[in-house]
């Protein structure tokens, strides 16, 4: 399994990208799963319905299933972020590729995407410069980032190129973390 992350501030296109890359490399044969982290209090369940109901009446874990698909919805004590690391020994090993979105201060590789600020807005920092784990730039003004790139510079608006520079450097993305979290619960 190969594992890279995308990071960038709310705004960025980080969702438009990650979701045109995974469109890339599943049209190029290859599995994927993704995961996105998400600010807290977001909800997947609709009031009313039964998973809600059984969340309400204090479920730590609710697991829906059927014959296409299975979500689970964990309640987690305020505060606690949920490790990626965690979260990838639940995925399906044999996938090809997880694309993560977020989880910035991970130890993943990560593509950072940035997009210059509207005029008149307060210039969007990058993180790129500092950080030895952003292995790629994605962005669709080049000539404005706010550092120079030790890093490859790649097209956000091509995401084929993209997908294809994943697929080139592909064993830098090879994931070895030792899986001592939860298991899957499929196992």
């Amino acid at each position: 399994m190969k594992v890279v992350g995308f990071v960038g501030y709310s705004g960025s296109g980080k969702t438009t990208l990650v979701e045109q890359v995974i469109a890339q490399l599943v049209a190029r044969g290859l599995s994927v799963s993704a995961i996105k982290h998400a600010h807290h209090g977001f909800d997947i369940d609709r009031p009313g319905k039964d998973s809600w109901r059984h969340r309400q009446a204090g479920a730590r874990e609710v697991l829906v299933a059927s014959d296409q698909r299975l979500a689970l919805m964990r309640e987690y004590p305020s505060g606690e972020t949920p490790d990626v690391h965690g979260l990838l020994a639940r995925l399906d090993p044999g996938v090809d590729w997880v694309v993560v979105e977020g989880f910035k201060a991970s130890d993943l590789p990560r593509i950072e995407v940035w997009r210059a600020s509207e005029p008149g807005q307060p210039p969007r920092p990058v993180h790129y410069p500092e950080d030895t784990g952003i292995v790629a730039v994605a962005t669709s003004t080049p000539a404005r980032l706010p550092a120079p790139a030790r890093q490859p510079v790649l097209d956000l608006n091509v995401p084929a190129q993209v997908a294809g520079w994943l697929l080139q450097h592909a064993a830098w993305f090879d994931y070895s973390h030792e899986r001592d979290a939860a298991p899957c619960l499929e196992d």
